[in-house]
């Protein structure tokens, strides 16, 4: 692999898998940034003097910084140096976290989290490198593994946040994390490539070619299509299951919540089943049986919330299936330009995302209006449509690694 910094990467410069590991963990990592103190809301309410809605706001700044990431960082890594790039991002993103820990009031909590929310993007950039970097054949794979670590930083983020917040309260939960982040981004620069990709484009006209590639592409639109609507499902059901598990007749403490992501992260093993796959039978098969599993085990954990086993195993099924249609989608939408797939990866994330900010907002309002069964069988009906979308959609998602 060439150090030159201004070099292209050479289409075998292939990741080890020594590299696609510090990946998966620093992909983890960077996007559990956002989420550790979802669980602990009513510490970080109480330890501002906050109402419990304003706290709430302040802590949804995290998400909307993220969306601005993802439009404004990820592009970078098909212009720069991974290494530098990644580096860079992950320092900030710790300064950030350690500020967070030290603020006295909601628009400052509200300033930071967009920042670090902003910074949390970087696990969307380790999969554009992934895909970019990996052999042809295992392209899907690779981000597979890559992939299962952004799973992992989603519900680990939670777990771990309830737990730290129990221990040292939520200013030692941001700082803990802060020095996590700190140690990953020392990492980076001898981990990661030094070689720039093959992106010619200025920073400044890839940011304005973001919107133009949904009219140019067909598979973009029905892929970001899809997975925002699965999106959507995903982030409905794991926050409309915190309301409802906070509530009469359960009233679990954050803790206790944070455990149930424990069967979500039973799941993340069918990220690299679904990789593999892909790469054998193309990409619509994988998902439409990940949703297919998805959507039924939705509609039973509405109806089987007072039996914590059966509730753990339908959370462990629903989260693999979504996890592995995550995996064939994304690889459908990095295949449109393999040699300088982040500002694909970043169009179709953005809309990913806001999908998934918009779950979240109706889970836990569905909840509360309408109850937990109501609100899982909504998830599942998102399912179906994004099984539609993809089950109609154009040849791309026959897409096999090997060709």
């Amino acid at each position: 692999m060439t150090t030159d910094p201004v070099a292209p990467i050479r289409a075998d410069a292939h990741l080890r898998g020594s590299v696609v590991l510090f990946l998966s963990l620093a992909a983890a990592l960077g996007t559990s940034a956002i989420y550790p103190l979802q669980p602990a809301i009513a510490e970080v309410a109480d330890g501002l003097g906050l109402r419990m809605t304003v706290a709430g706001l302040a802590l949804a700044c995290g998400p909307i910084g993220y969306l601005m990431g993802l439009a404004l960082l990820v592009p970078l890594v098909d212009r720069f140096p991974p290494a530098r790039v990644l580096a860079a991002q992950f320092a900030v993103l710790a300064v950030a976290l350690a500020v967070c820990a030290t603020v006295q009031n909601a628009w400052q909590l509200g300033l930071i989290m967009t920042v670090v929310g902003a910074c949390s993007a970087v696990g969307a950039g380790l999969s554009s490198v992934a895909s970019r970097l990996a052999a042809p054949h295992r392209r899907a794979t690779t981000l597979g593994l890559v992939t299962a670590g952004i799973s992992v930083g989603i519900l680990a983020g939670r777990i771990a946040g309830g737990w730290l917040a129990d221990e040292i309260g939520w200013r030692g939960t941001l700082l803990t994390f802060a020095a996590a982040a700190a140690a990953v981004s020392i990492c980076c620069l001898p981990a990661l490539p030094a070689t720039r990709g093959a992106g010619e484009r200025g920073y400044l006209a890839t940011l304005r070619s973001l919107p133009g590639l949904f009219g140019r592409y067909a598979a973009l639109r029905a892929a970001a299509a899809a997975g925002a609507l699965w999106f959507f499902a995903f982030c409905a059901v794991w926050a409309g299951l915190a309301v409802a598990l906070s509530e009469p007749p359960f009233a679990y403490s954050a803790e206790r919540i944070g455990l149930y992501a424990l069967a979500g992260l039973s799941g993340v093993l069918a990220t690299q089943v679904a990789g593999a796959w892909t790469d054998r039978v193309g990409a619509r098969p994988v998902i439409l049986t990940g949703l297919a599993l998805a959507a039924t085990a939705a509609v039973l954990a509405g109806f089987t919330l007072t039996s914590t086993p059966v509730t753990l195993v339908c959370l462990a099924l629903f989260d693999a299936g979504l996890f592995a249609a995550q995996v064939a989608n994304q690889s459908t939408v990095l295949a449109l330009d393999p040699a300088a797939p982040a500002r694909f990866n970043s169009a179709y994330m953005l809309v990913y995302f806001v999908g998934g900010s918009l779950g979240t907002a109706s889970g836990a309002a569905a909840v509360e209006r309408f109850g937990w069964p109501a609100t899982a069988v909504l998830a599942a009906v998102a399912i179906a449509a994004a099984a539609g979308i993809v089950a109609r959609a154009t040849p791309v998602f026959l897409y096999r690694s090997v060709r």
